[in-house]
């Protein structure tokens, strides 16, 4: 269980979430006041804070302000009994994870919170930003999370999209329901239609008894689809046909059934290429792409590598038994000036790797065991072809010309890159 830090200027209610959460098996301290709780999380160890949104000597809203000056705050829960959105989205704007009113619902309502900030899923790689431009982001999912849109989410490989789809299904009127995770590139395509859409028993060769698709398991939640851009045309076709009928029909099966969800989509491609050169449909583009969020790679974040850095060495030092481990000058400069091909999920492995490695102490540079000659660039070109030009040419030096392997580490298909050097001027 979690040791958790309560901050609440009411001592009946301070007393009520401490006997509520001691009773769950977790290891409270509860103070009163904002002061006294940034006093304790200097000295560390917490996994979760809950903090009361409006106490004397220093606020809840305040002390959110101050964590961005720890080295590895804990995900944080505003407590408020005057409980309006603009004050929610300030809150989660300076890094709360979550808030919930006063009086509290119900002690299991407290309980499914902490539980879902505790998850592994979330501790282990927290959307953590010290980037505005990725923090207007993060504002503009919050303030569409309650609407039912679909919502594209871009970006490399490792870049947190899944972390942006929990999220908004976290902050919707859906987050009591099933929140659906399906890789659209885990399955080959002869059984894609059965895994989205279900079949009945007698379908097909095995197929032995009936079975609901994600569509089914995900009605009345979310589900989130990644790598759309794996989808192949036919089944492009069928989901195109069920957003607007909001009606499924598993495979061999001769009624429609209703379906209640939100969509929400991520692809590492370029959906809008694909669609100039045809391989994905331009109908279904624009069905997905009612908000669009564009993830920057973590090489153009490098705010960011520190404090995910900072974050990610307390939850796994906690996780491995390491003991008053920090990281160096020296290895934080190496972390922030390598490129990160692999993005967030990369810098996780790395730091674990280190975290493991070190044990004890200061983590080093050859804690880290980076390849050599992976920088990032001093400076972005901001213009975007150019630097499509460049991550073009650049995929097709390491690869030496070969243009399919080109295309898999860009993340498009061989169509796509065949596209972008006709519309690049590369031979």
């Amino acid at each position: 269980m979690a040791r958790i830090l309560v901050a609440e200027d009411e001592p009946t209610f301070r007393e009520l979430l401490a006997d509520i959460l001691e009773g769950a098996g977790h290891d409270v301290v509860a103070v009163g006041d904002g002061e006294a709780a940034l006093a304790a999380l200097q000295r560390g160890g917490f996994e979760l804070l809950l903090t009361d949104q409006r106490m004397p000597r220093l606020s809840g809203i305040e002390l959110l302000r101050h964590l961005r000056e720890l080295a590895a705050p804990p995900p944080t829960v505003v407590l408020t009994a005057h409980g309006t959105i603009p004050e929610a989205v300030e809150a989660v704007r300076l890094g709360a994870a979550d808030y919930l009113t006063k009086p509290l619902a119900s002690p299991r309502a407290l309980l499914a919170v902490v539980d879902r900030w505790l998850a592994p899923e979330v501790r282990e790689e927290p959307f953590v930003t010290a980037e505005p431009r990725v923090q207007r982001l993060l504002e503009l999912v919050d303030r569409v999370a309650g609407r039912d849109v679909a919502v594209l989410i871009t970006g490399e490989s490792g870049t947190g999209k899944e972390l942006v789809a929990r999220r908004l299904h976290h902050f919707s009127s859906r987050a009591g329901g099933p929140f659906v995770a399906v890789n659209c590139a885990a399955f080959p395509e002869s059984l894609a239609e059965s895994e989205l859409f279900g079949h009945e028993r007698g379908a097909f060769t095995g197929a032995d008894r009936l079975r609901r698709g994600r569509f089914e398991e995900a009605s009345g939640g979310t589900l989130f689809l990644d790598e759309i851009g794996e989808l192949a045309p036919q089944l492009q076709a069928k989901l195109l046909r069920v957003l607007e009928e909001r009606l499924v029909r598993r495979l061999g099966g001769t009624t429609d059934l209703p379906v209640d969800l939100r969509l929400v989509t991520a692809t590492n491609r370029d959906l809008e290429a694909e669609v100039e050169c045809g391989a994905f449909r331009r109908d279904l583009f624009f069905r997905l792409a009612v908000v669009r969020v564009d993830l920057p790679p973590l090489r153009e974040r490098p705010a960011d590598v520190v404090v995910l850095t900072r974050h990610l060495l307390h939850l796994l030092a906690a996780r491995h038994g390491g003991h008053d481990l920090s990281i160096g000058a020296e290895a934080e400069a190496t972390l922030t000036r390598y490129a990160w091909p692999g993005n967030v999920r990369e810098l996780r492995n790395v730091i674990e790797r280190a975290v493991v490695v070190r044990g004890t102490g200061v983590i080093v540079p050859e804690d880290l065991g980076l390849p050599s000659g992976v920088t990032r660039p001093e400076a972005v070109p901001l213009d975007r072809d150019a630097r499509e030009r460049e991550a073009v040419l650049e995929a097709l030096r390491r690869t030496g010309g070969n243009r399919e392997e080109a295309a898999r580490q860009l993340g498009v298909s061989v169509r796509t890159l065949y596209y972008r050097l006709r519309n690049l001027g590369i031979s």
